[in-house]
């Protein structure tokens, strides 16, 4: 239970008061670093969208513009793990089944297997480097095994209509591909999470399997930078702290989904933000007001 020194020393931090003004809820003023944040940047032309909720209750904590579908990047590729985890029991597309690289497949940007002689690797590994690092050649070669269109039943499936994965990863998308790798909204994103953080994602063991995908990953450069958790290392919890997050870069586009646990709570949540990545120091801003989320998701848990 707080102590009011506590409270008292949080609000300071915040550097926000701790009554709602101007119709925000009370909830949201203790977010209200993050919405200063995000909604200085929508003042500069940013779009943005955003969603925390409490991981016990279901209690909406910040919410902006959280219905809006935006791109997403390599957060997409979270429905393709969910469609590969829940193959696994496949004799024939199994953990140690071994998928082949091929010239189709090569894309350049995230990842290291571009980098490795490796030609072959397991399933679990791929996702594994999907998961952890965002590997985009692992990604491209998974999508070709199970299809597209599979990936895309799946998600229906899910009830989620908002969010999607609408094609491979391309180092250029011309005029008859799909303008974005993926797109969601912050509350469907903040949704899945949070289901599969309850195992509820197809069955128990997908939820689970997918998540110790995720939570390899190695990019906190986004919201999850105000957590100080070692990027390679934060499988077993770091000051009471457990992160699961995916991310998601693209020309103009940053945006992160995941869930953090604390000593005091659990939060499921979703930034997006979508820009002309034209100057650096709006890219800056837009990194920060990402920070200034996470900040306040920190002060919530822990």
């Amino acid at each position: 239970m707080s102590t009011p020194a506590r409270e008292s020393e949080r609000r300071s931090r915040r550097g926000a008061p701790s009554r709602a003004r101007h119709g925000v809820s009370e909830s949201m003023a203790n977010f209200g670093r993050g919405f200063q944040a995000l909604g200085t940047l929508a003042v500069d032309g940013v779009q943005v969208s955003a969603r925390a909720t409490d991981l016990a209750t279901g209690k909406v904590l910040f919410s902006v513009d959280d219905h809006v579908v935006m791109p997403t990047a390599g957060i997409g590729t979270v429905l393709l793990l969910i469609e590969v985890a829940a193959r696994l029991p496949n004799a024939e597309f199994g953990a140690l089944t071994i998928l082949d690289r091929t010239p189709a497949d090569s894309v350049g940007g995230s990842g290291v297997w571009q980098h490795l002689q490796a030609p072959s690797l397991p399933v679990a590994d791929l996702a594994a480097l999907v998961g952890g690092l965002g590997d985009n050649l692992a990604a491209n070669v998974l999508l070709r095994a199970v299809g597209l269109a599979a990936v895309q039943a799946r998600t229906e499936q899910l009830g989620i209509s908002h969010t999607a994965l609408l094609d491979l990863v391309r180092d250029e998308r011309g005029p008859d591909h799909a303008p974005q790798l993926s797109v969601g909204s912050a509350q469907e994103l903040t949704g899945l999470f949070m289901s599969l953080a309850r195992g509820e994602v197809v069955d128990a063991a997908t939820s689970e399997r997918v998540i110790g995908w995720l939570s390899l990953g190695a990019d906190l450069s986004l919201v999850a930078s105000a957590f100080g958790l070692d990027p390679f290392a934060h499988r077993g919890g770091d000051h009471g702290l457990l992160l699961v997050n995916k991310t998601g870069t693209g020309p103009g586009v940053r945006s992160e989904a995941g869930v953090l646990r604390g000593p005091r709570a659990g939060v499921a949540y979703a930034v997006s933000m979508s820009f002309a990545d034209t100057r650096l120091p709006l890219r800056l801003a837009v990194l920060d007001g990402m920070r200034a989320v996470g900040l306040d998701l920190l002060e919530y848990v822990h």
